[in-house]
């Protein structure tokens, strides 16, 4: 895990038609705030107004400057979507994105009016953008294309100068390798995260994260061979000594997803809440769960 980098001015221009505006809601895991986008000028369409803060569902309409039409979310973390009810019951605006899953730490206030798939676009006179289904992080996360600018605005996907935690059942480590391939193989000119700073050279950022990922795989596999038949909360300090101790109960659930593609892997098996590695040719026990 990375840090994030220093406070981000609260609002700025991004060029014609874009605005990002930054939530009050600094934290160790939200890094300066949640990123807020604001696109075009005669109707305005919000991303990911945030939590439910009085002051910035204030700056979003005061900024927007025209008539909020839309809201679209890039998934139903608490730090990203409970204010799109609000606001939308504000504004009259069309609710858009994916619904909450059933697992914990979800908004399931959020009721999107029309729900969004791969390749779906809210097209206006303005500018057109294109949902990308990209599960991993979480299983509706979905990232948006601005299709004129090809810049891709990635919610929690990838994020600036930090990585993000991937917490089983609903995040998924397998499906997030996959994702990040898929964004990188949109060829966009930028990322616009969830927090931070806009990415400007977005193959190097997708490739440092994909490489730390697998790198810590291998930590996870070096772990099970020099410390087989552990849980994952014992595994913990054995993979991640580089992690301050503090955070050690976010990184078991990173943990537990690596386990999780390992074991779809053919790679690790579970017994009992206990790890193993699988050597070749070894047959697995059958899972009775």
């Amino acid at each position: 895990m990375t840090s994030f980098g220093p406070d981000m001015a609260p609002f700025s221009d991004l060029g014609p038609g874009l605005r990002r505006l930054v939530a009050p809601n600094p934290s160790m895991m939200t890094g300066p705030g949640t990123n807020t986008y604001l696109f075009g000028k005669k109707y305005v369409a919000v991303l990911d107004p945030g939590p439910v803060i009085a002051s910035h569902l204030e700056m979003i309409q005061g900024y927007a400057g025209a008539p909020i039409r839309w809201i679209l979310v890039t998934h139903t973390h608490p730090d990203h979507s409970p204010a799109a009810m609000k606001l939308a019951a504000m504004t009259g605006a069309e609710l858009l994105g994916m619904p909450a899953p059933r697992s914990g730490y979800q908004d399931t206030t959020f009721k999107a009016d029309r729900v969004l798939e791969d390749g779906d676009q809210l097209a206006t006179p303005e500018f057109v953008i294109e949902a990308v289904h990209t599960p991993g992080h979480a299983s509706n996360h979905l990232c948006y294309r601005h299709v004129a600018k090809n810049w891709l605005f990635t919610g929690d996907h990838v994020i600036d100068g930090s990585t993000v935690v991937i917490n089983p059942p609903d995040g998924n480590m397998k499906h997030y390798l996959q994702s990040l391939q898929r964004a990188k193989e949109l060829r966009c000119d930028a990322l616009a995260p969830g927090h931070g700073e806009i990415i400007h050279k977005p193959d190097r950022a997708i490739d440092w994260l994909i490489n730390h990922r697998l790198e810590r795989e291998q930590k996870v596999v070096a772990a099970l061979v020099a410390y087989p038949n552990l849980s994952a909360r014992d595994l913990v300090r054995h993979v991640y000594e580089d992690v301050d101790k503090k955070l050690y109960a976010l990184a078991e659930r990173s943990l537990l997803a690596h386990l999780l593609k390992l074991e779809h892997d053919g790679t690790a098996e579970r017994i009992d809440d206990r790890w193993l590695l699988v050597e070749p040719g070894h047959v697995r026990q059958p899972r009775l769960d």
